[in-house]
């Protein structure tokens, strides 16, 4: 084989294999590049809590130091407590106070209960003597008819008849003063009531700020971002520290608007982090923003202005990591990333 045939043969050949080539690129295009969507426009987020207190005081105690993890629940922060105890301790007695003062009340009641059970039966003894004294009174009147006993009988009779009718008007007017007086203490045991209702509201408040005094972690994370000392003054709403989740991490992923067209949620996603290079992540689209990311800035673009320039916008698609990809760890909130999302894959 002479040199000219030789170099016909490399050509040849290469030109083979390029065709091969572009066929089989052309062929993974048509079936799965050309469905797939990626962005280097991506970061790691996760629920990063401000913990901050609720009510004012002195730190007495810092339990956790910078990147410690905890545990839901562990103490973060322990304020001065005494001035939150002696809160409880006086709304406390003002709830035996109120206590005490039904329970007089009740006693009350019980004797005045008897009270009127006494002025009942004197009301009935008067009521006898009435009829009585009335029926003494119709038999002299009869009797000084016919001169059988004399006009001062009569008249002593009478006036004793009189005595017992006023006897009888006392009685019932005490009776009905002692159930009236029953009516008041009704009035004023709905009063004890409600002032008891309003101690016990302020005993629970009271309790509530002193539990507010140990500040405790809300979920599993890691401490971040302290910014408390011990013995240093702190007010209502001051933020502490910041937790981060130590688990249901997920990607921020800002593609352009050309890519969004067959982006539906469940579709299949990699995701290849900058601080782990070489390896790869599985998750899944979750959710894409109803707007695009600058109509959420701070200060939205105007573009109805004389000098126009387009800009291709970037929309916010959520995805969520799956595995140990989602444990704080491997992944940190904030980290860049690059997603490619599969759009040939199916929820």
């Amino acid at each position: 084989m002479n040199l000219k045939s030789k170099k016909r043969f490399w050509v040849g050949s290469l030109s083979g294999t390029a065709l091969l080539l572009a066929l089989g690129y052309g062929f993974y295009w048509h079936t799965s590049a050309r469905f797939l969507q990626s962005t280097d426009d991506a970061y790691v987020g996760g629920d990063i809590s401000a913990i901050s207190t609720k009510v004012a005081g002195y730190i007495e105690e810092i339990a956790v130091k910078d990147n410690m993890s905890v545990k839901k629940g562990e103490l973060l922060i322990r304020l001065d407590a005494r001035d939150y105890l002696a809160a409880v301790t006086k709304a406390e007695g003002e709830v035996a106070a109120q206590q005490a003062a039904l329970t007089d009340l009740a006693a009350n009641r019980q004797l005045q209960k008897a009270t009127i059970a006494g002025s009942a039966a004197s009301l009935g003894a008067a009521q006898a003597t009435t009829v009585k004294m009335a029926r003494d009174s119709r038999r002299y009147n009869a009797l000084a008819q016919t001169v059988a006993i004399s006009a001062q009988v009569r008249e002593n009779a009478a006036a004793d008849y009189r005595h017992a009718l006023a006897e009888e008007s006392k009685a019932l007017a005490d009776k009905e003063v002692a159930e009236r007086q029953l009516l008041v203490l009704d009035a004023r045991e709905k009063q004890i009531h409600a002032a008891l209702i309003q101690a016990q509201a302020s005993l629970d408040m009271a309790r509530l700020n002193l539990s507010y005094t140990e500040i405790r972690a809300p979920f599993d994370g890691v401490v971040g971002n302290r910014r408390a000392w011990s013995g240093s003054f702190v007010s209502s709403g001051m933020q502490l520290l910041a937790l981060v989740p130590s688990h249901d991490l997920w990607i921020d992923a800002n593609f352009k608007e050309n890519q969004l067209a067959n982006m539906r949620p469940g579709q299949h996603a990699k995701v290849e982090a900058d601080v782990l290079p070489g390896r790869s992540f599985n998750g899944h689209v979750v959710s894409i923003s109803p707007a695009t990311g600058s109509k959420f800035s701070l200060l939205p673009a105007e573009n109805a202005t004389g000098n126009f320039t387009k800009i291709v916008q970037r929309v916010p698609v959520r995805i969520a990591l799956e595995g140990e990809a989602a444990t704080l760890g491997l992944l940190r909130p904030g980290l860049s990333v690059t997603v490619v999302v599969d759009e040939k894959s199916r929820p």
